[in-house]
């Protein structure tokens, strides 16, 4: 009995350091500055106001247009080559596929601030002969976001659970291998891509460090960088910030609770997995 009153208690104090965060946001985007400043967890009306005043102060709709660009693009591409490469490093035997997997595996613990310089230097050298590729490009901000160890790992321990006789069956009834690919797997492993999806869209849409330094002009902001932008001016709109923030958390909290059911369903597989070998 006691054990149990424990664990609802740390539920509790968890569920409560995790949603007031959220709250705190909501409630003051209803509020003037000055309320937010001093702390106020009361509900106000000044969300219109503040949203007015949102609007008259930054152009807050290309920006969402530009992040949407590429979080959508960036989400796509890298569950396309995630997939191929975590289908390719399961399905496929190979003496040397282990090492490269665990070479793969290692980048992961390479923090981005240190690829920042080379990359920039490397997207640089890019601009001066395929301008479209290069500095101050919503490609740029793409590129080096694509894919990441940590996906390819999602998708190849996913894979272990996959029934490799429908592969077979595949194969012989005359499928290629990307027509096994694309016609058995892909439909068969929809709730991980539809994890994984959200995994990268979010961090995609929160992505903040990248396009920091490779977005440059004005019009290509994304909307992290925009409310930065917000909160850098001489005597900051507090009402104003918080309204920004409510209105960038939608997309991505539309899609988590669009794709919540197979989220979960996603997530457990691929922890499922991770308990057998363990």
């Amino acid at each position: 009995m006691l054990k149990k009153v424990f664990s609802y208690g740390v539920l509790i104090v968890a569920t409560i350091v995790s949603i007031f965060p959220f709250l705190w946001m909501v409630v003051s985007a209803t509020n003037k500055s000055v309320d937010v400043t001093q702390g106020r967890l009361l509900p106000g009306s000044h969300f219109v106001e503040n949203f007015k005043n949102l609007l008259a102060t930054v152009d807050i709709v290309p920006a969402l247009i530009n992040s949407a660009k590429v979080s959508i693009s960036t989400t796509i591409l890298s569950l396309l080559i995630a997939s191929l490469a975590g289908y390719g490093f399961e399905i496929f035997k190979s003496k040397s596929k282990d090492v490269v997997f665990n070479i793969l595996l290692l980048s992961m613990m390479i923090p981005f601030a240190a690829l920042m310089v080379p990359l920039f230097r490397m997207f640089g050298t890019i601009s001066q002969t395929a301008p479209f590729l290069g500095i101050d490009t919503l490609t740029a901000a793409v590129l080096p976001t694509l894919t990441t160890a940590f996906l390819i790992f999602f998708f190849r321990q996913s894979t272990k659970m996959f029934p490799k006789d429908i592969l077979e069956a595949g194969r012989i009834d005359g499928l290629s291998e990307l027509g096994v690919f694309f016609r058995i797997y892909v439909p068969t492993m929809k709730t991980t891509y539809a994890a994984a999806a959200i995994i990268t869209f979010m961090a995609s849409w929160n992505n903040y460090l990248w396009p920091l330094v490779v977005l440059q002009s004005p019009e290509k902001q994304t909307i992290p960088l925009l409310i930065s932008t917000l909160g850098s001016s001489y005597a900051p709109d507090f009402g104003v910030i918080m309204t920004a923030i409510v209105i960038a958390t939608l997309p991505a909290a539309l899609i988590f609770f669009i794709m919540q059911k197979h989220f979960v369903a996603g997530m457990m597989g691929f922890s499922k997995i991770k308990r057998e070998e363990v």
